[in-house]
């Protein structure tokens, strides 16, 4: 069996959840008897599969494919002649574009990761094409793998998608020993907060807690790991609340994050909506207590061995934040019930099932 995913989300990211999880089904299939597998990207900047960059397009990708939007076209490119060879037996894109529509003679195979977009519209451009060319690709699909139950729901309620044609596959986590990277600067306490600070994510809400819990802990810090540097929204906010000196952003490596984890008083998750949230299976895995937003997938995905808040509530996310500080046997309760449920979610089940849901078409 032969299984070609194109470059798109290889083309947008460095480092990311939607690129690993595609790179770990790759790297799976190139190392089982009787299965090929192969990505449609001439070059590519993306830190999972930078091993399939040789000769030819390492140099170009060091000169001339230096610049995101020249990388982006001839990966395109390329991932059309590939296509249109037809020379494999199922297709995989890994994001929400139709170019391909038109080159395929296969069947095809859709990941939704959410349906953020169709829930709150009002938080995107609404020139943005993606929620157009996702309901084009989810109709044409031959199967959908949905990453949860929520998400599933959610197809189901956001478009005519009929239930037959969604396979829910939660995502998994590698159980390998964890290495860990010094992290320059790290303070000694701090809540820790993962990715992107945009509207649905309710970054503020976490911002504003802080504030009030750092009047009474005045060592405490709030990290920030990965999504970019604090820019002016996000600065001017945190300088109005007196906590911009106590705020770190941290661009860090997976190893890097993986000491983040380790060392944080508690994640705190408070997205208002996620489909799945793959941060909380690395947060268990590294013995960090996670406290969740009642919202969406959560207790599907974390169950008990999370603390809950109120999503919109200040007041319930800063006394559950203070929980954390100040219990130590709830942190070490925490961390108990989070080792033991990282366990249901091991990465060669996400795999042998979409392996499985491949052979079936």
């Amino acid at each position: 069996m032969k299984i070609l995913f194109d470059h798109e989300i290889f083309s947008k990211q460095r480092y990311g959840g939607i690129s690993r999880y595609f790179a770990n089904i790759y790297h799976t299939l190139q190392n089982t008897d009787n299965h090929e597998a192969r990505i449609s990207t001439f070059c590519t900047h993306n830190y999972y599969i930078d091993e399939i960059n040789s000769g030819v397009g390492r140099f170009l990708g060091n000169t001339l494919l230096k610049k995101e939007r020249r990388n982006y076209r001839w990966n395109k490119r390329y991932s059309k002649y590939l296509i249109s060879k037809n020379e494999f037996d199922v297709f995989h894109p890994t994001y929400f574009n139709t170019y391909f529509l038109k080159h395929l003679n296969k069947p095809f195979v859709l990941t939704v990761h959410d349906m953020i977009y169709e829930i709150f519209p009002e938080y995107f451009p609404s020139h943005d094409p993606l929620p157009y060319h996702k309901r084009i690709l989810m109709n044409k699909a031959e199967k959908i793998i949905a990453i949860s139950e929520t998400t599933k729901a959610d197809i189901l309620r956001y478009s005519d998608v009929t239930e037959n044609k969604i396979e829910v596959i939660h995502h998994g986590i590698d159980f390998n020993p964890l290495e860990y990277q010094n992290v320059p600067n790290l303070p000694e306490e701090y809540i820790l907060f993962v990715g992107e600070r945009t509207q649905y994510k309710n970054f503020h809400i976490v911002a504003s807690a802080f504030k009030e819990i750092s009047l009474k802990y005045p060592n405490l810090k709030l990290v920030l790991a990965g999504g970019g540097p604090i820019k002016y929204g996000d600065s001017e906010f945190l300088m109005r609340n007196k906590i911009l000196e106590k705020t770190i952003q941290i661009s860090a490596t997976d190893k890097q994050l993986n000491t983040i984890y380790k060392n944080a008083i508690c994640f705190v998750y408070p997205s208002l909506y996620e489909g799945f949230g793959l941060p909380i299976l690395e947060a268990f895995k590294n013995n960090c207590p996670v406290l969740l937003s009642n919202c969406s997938c959560f207790e599907e995905i974390a169950g008990n061995a999370a603390a809950y808040f109120e999503a919109k509530s200040l007041q319930s996310l800063a006394t559950k934040i203070e929980q954390m500080i100040e219990d130590a046997a709830f942190r070490k309760q925490m961390i108990a019930l989070g080792s033991n449920k990282v366990l249901e979610y091991p990465i060669d089940d996400c795999i042998s099932k979409t392996i499985n849901l491949y052979k079936s078409i």
